[in-house]
């Protein structure tokens, strides 16, 4: 099925003339058509915009000298505003809103010759870990247990773009990341995700939830197509002032580089107390594995990485604090009716446009910013987010990359979330610290758990060094040979 291509093979078929991108697009679309209603994955399909993007892209193709990703069908995260078609951050307040213009990530990928399936669901804002705060309903992991149709949560917040890839119902598609939401539901969901380098993608036009963290990433099966879009998405960009003024590397072909005398950390600190010794078995599996790579395996430290999570939870929220401030009802987006007052107006809109979650951070935000609070919680935090930072310079004095567990469990089911947002927030513990020191780190599926469930290795890297993240993970990828896919007949227990 061309459905079941990667992207570089896709790529290759679309130039031997194998088929038509017209042809790849509608093999997507029609996998939408038959999934999404379950899954809900996408938010908006735009299946009119794909088939004649892929019908231009069928004449290029003709022309010859057509771009990499040309004819590729790919899901756009539902934060990334696309010029024309509706953008709504998962979130009521953005219900209605169609953005004049496109963001720098999504025209990079159209300059590549991308064609955009949709926009894919997320949590609210991108805050959650499950993808059970959109306002457009909960997205549903493809995976079952075995023997057991109890529907799993793909991850968040990223979940829709994950979900979209493992069913197959996209080829590849956007992610963002700021605790760790390309490369959790890359676990949960057993594809890749990569987190870039912070500043390695562009911002600009990205729906912001906590602007120092914020980065956009690539969700795919394989580490080459990951490289293949990141060479796309990545690139300097004038009007984000964030944004590294860096010459992109050649990602592909690092992911054939040898490996030899490469040399990997393994953080004493991410193994916490009560770990499951399944997964410290998987971990192993690929510390085994990069050695018989060719790499040199050290144990280091990262001291302070058991502050990162309430470090995070604070710096966030405060910035979430900042950036939501904008949705008032007055410039864009949804406004409450019958307000009587302009406060009255912000209040009720608010109230009305904002789900729980979100509310929760804002709250939590303001507090950590008022008067009295800000030097004991937010100026303590951005210190002790210096010293994480600084556990990781140290770190890569040693070591070329950094091998841990991606998340401290595999999925788990809709109904079995747990009732304290704080024990949500812990599904986040292996991804945060990298996230606050804006390293790159990607996650790649290794092995299936004893319940038939997907588990992901994370590897994280020196800053703007993703080109030794690629080979690393290319290696790991090639050793784990994870083939297994989900069962997606309707309420199939795989």
């Amino acid at each position: 099925m061309l459905t079941d291509l990667t992207i570089a093979q896709a790529a290759e078929g679309l130039r031997r003339r194998d088929f038509s991108a017209a042809e790849l697009t509608k093999a997507h679309t029609g996998a939408i058509g038959q999934l999404n209603e379950r899954l809900n994955a996408y938010i908006t399909v735009t299946a009119d915009k794909a088939e004649a993007a892929a019908t231009q892209a069928d004449k290029a193709l003709a022309a010859g000298d057509a771009p990499t990703l040309t004819g590729i069908p790919l899901g756009i995260k539902d934060l990334f505003c696309t010029e024309g078609v509706k953008t709504t951050a998962a979130s009521r307040i953005l219900g209605n809103f169609i953005p004049p213009y496109e963001s720098t990530v999504t025209a990079n990928l159209l300059k590549n010759g991308a064609v955009f399936l949709g926009k894919t669901n997320l949590d609210e804002f991108a805050m959650g870990s499950a993808n059970l705060t959109s306002a457009f309903g909960e997205v549903e992991n493809p995976w079952h247990r075995t023997g057991d149709a109890s529907v799993l949560v793909p991850g968040g917040s990223s979940g829709g773009s994950a979900a979209a890839v493992a069913a197959h119902i996209a080829m590849g598609a956007t992610g963002t990341d700021t605790g760790g939401s390309i490369r959790q539901p890359a676990a949960y969901c057993g594809i890749v995700g990569l987190k870039p380098t912070y500043g390695r993608c562009s911002r600009w036009g990205t729906i912001a939830f906590a602007s120092s963290l914020d980065q956009a990433g690539p969700m795919t099966r394989t580490v080459e197509d990951a490289a293949i879009m990141l060479q796309a998405m990545a690139g300097h960009d004038p009007k984000d002032s964030t944004s590294a003024d860096l010459a992109v590397p050649d990602y592909r072909a690092a992911t054939t580089r040898s490996l030899k005398g490469l040399r990997v950390g393994i953080p004493a600190e991410y193994r916490p107390e009560g770990m499951s010794a399944e997964l410290l078995a998987v971990w192993q599996k690929g510390i085994d594995m990069l050695r018989d790579a060719g790499c040199e395996i050290v144990d280091v430290s990262l001291p302070h990485t058991k502050y990162g999570l309430a470090t995070y939870y604070i710096i966030a929220p405060a910035e979430c604090s900042s950036n939501l401030a904008r949705y008032d009802g007055v410039r864009f987006g949804v406004r409450a009716e019958g307000a009587t007052s302009l406060d009255d107006l912000y209040e009720k809109t608010r109230h009305d446009g904002f789900g729980e979650e979100v509310r929760r951070r804002i709250l939590v935000g303001t507090y950590v910013l008022s008067a009295g609070y800000y030097d004991a919680y937010y100026l303590k935090a951005q210190k002790v987010r210096t010293l994480i930072r600084r556990d990781f310079t140290s770190a890569f004095e040693k070591v070329d990359v950094l091998l841990t567990p991606t998340a401290p469990t595999a999925t788990f089911g809709r109904d079995e979330k747990p009732e304290d947002p704080v024990q949500m927030y812990l599904n986040d513990i292996f991804t945060v610290p990298a996230s606050m020191a804006g390293q790159p780190a990607m996650s790649v599926p290794v092995a299936l758990d004893s319940r038939g469930l997907p588990l992901g290795l994370q590897l994280i890297g020196r800053h703007f060094d993703e080109e030794t993240l690629i080979a690393a993970g290319a290696a790991l990828e090639k050793a784990a040979a994870f083939s297994a896919r989900p069962d997606l007949r309707a309420g199939a227990a795989a």
